[in-house]
């Protein structure tokens, strides 16, 4: 165990160890972390459901009736009648033959990834992917070939490199980047995904529920077809506010899964009452068009003032406004300064973000008010300034 104790104390070193926060509560945008009441901005519940009580009563409902864990796996006792219902209502919403629940979202992703492809075949994956896409491709032992971020031209440049006969291809993207919060170039890929019959995997994580009509997505918001991206993965534990992922496709690729995805296959089925809470949070994504009028107002008033204020707010259109800081102590000084404001926005670092880009990513719900966010502002217009942890 000393080599452990030395790599812990290197991370320390470099101001790179990562601490649990202890919360108190529900998950609100005003809650109690170590003991001291936040305004927080670092949660990914962009409808701000995740406290909602109609979707609480749907869970004591689903408890009553479904007992509280699923007891097996699906594909032994763990099926229930509450996860086929809310793969048939999923897949009406997105408009999509089939659907798959799994645990959560990395387990989707490498499931998926590892099911679908071997050894002769090849998957190019933004650089920036999750971190799921990338250790799902690594599981596959597929090719991994990894283009620079939201760049369809290098893209097609690299997919113009041999590979062996018979061999799949698949292109993997997040819709939203869930540091950077920028859409992928979604109509790009799939016509390169055309041209090369090669798959195109989207992980819509960040934008099911937030963008797209009625929430269905970035998918839907370009007007893309199932055939166009034929694989497309959402989590419940977002915009959804509960718990879980989902991948939805035709029927040959759900009934693949379920033979064939070892993430799925050899791990306890998510509690049934879990399932029958997120019809619930469903229903509420899908007539939420005031939540994501009030989200899209928030991101609007966020970064025109950040903007001026000359804060280094990187281009995004979604509730994710990362500020670059760029070094992790700057990083750290800066999520310090406004938790002495009573704010809490978490300071990421590598190896979640590139060396060098380390940011603070201010996390945006409907749940907050413009009040909440001009006092965020009113913060963030007295960030610590200096060379080591300012800004410059």
């Amino acid at each position: 165990m000393t080599n452990l104790q030395a790599a812990l104390a290197a991370l320390h070193t470099q101001q790179l160890y990562r601490t649990r926060r202890l919360r108190s509560g529900a998950p609100t945008v005003r809650t109690t972390i170590d003991g001291r009441s936040y305004l927080t901005f670092c949660s990914n519940d962009y409808l701000g459901l995740a406290a909602h009580p109609a979707i609480a009563a749907a869970l004591r409902e689903g408890t009553h009736r479904y007992g509280v864990g699923a007891g097996a796996s699906a594909l032994i006792t763990g099926y229930s009648s509450a996860h086929h219902q809310l793969e048939e209502a999923l897949a009406a919403f997105l408009g999509r033959p089939r659907v798959l629940l799994f645990a959560s979202g990395y387990m989707a992703n490498v499931g998926i990834l590892s099911a679908l492809l071997g050894r002769n075949d090849t998957i190019f994956a933004d650089r920036l992917n999750h971190a799921s896409l990338i250790d799902g491709a690594r599981l596959s032992c597929a090719r991994l070939r990894r283009y620079p971020h939201v760049n369809p031209q290098a893209l097609a440049k690299l997919l113009t490199s041999p590979r062996p006969l018979h061999s799949r291809t698949l292109l993997a993207t997040d819709g939203v980047f869930s540091m950077d919060g920028d859409i992928a170039p979604l109509p790009e890929l799939a016509r390169l995904a055309s041209e090369q019959s090669a798959w195109l995997l989207v992980d819509d994580a960040h934008g099911i529920g937030v963008l797209g009509p009625s929430g269905a997505g970035t998918v839907a918001q370009f007007g893309l077809t199932s055939e166009q991206v034929p694989i497309l993965v959402g989590t419940l534990g977002k915009a959804f506010g509960t718990s879980g992922a989902f991948v939805a496709g035709d029927v040959a690729l759900i009934e693949t899964l379920i033979q064939r995805a070892r993430s799925y296959i050899y791990t306890t089925a998510p509690p049934p009452a879990l399932a029958h809470a997120s019809l619930t949070a469903l229903a509420l994504v899908q007539s939420g068009h005031e939540r994501r009028e009030q989200l899209t107002a928030l991101i609007t008033r966020f970064r025109q003032g950040a903007t001026a204020l000359h804060l280094p707010l990187l281009a995004s259109p979604t509730p994710i406004q990362p500020l670059l800081a760029g070094t992790a102590p700057r990083a750290l000084a800066w999520s310090r300064h406004l938790e002495r404001h009573g704010i809490l926005v978490s300071a990421i670092r590598p190896p979640t973000v590139p060396p060098g880009t380390a940011r603070l990513r201010v996390s945006l719900s409907a749940a907050h008010s413009a009040a909440d966010v001009d006092q965020l502002l009113n913060a963030l217009a007295d960030l610590p300034r200096g060379n080591s942890d300012g800004i410059e």
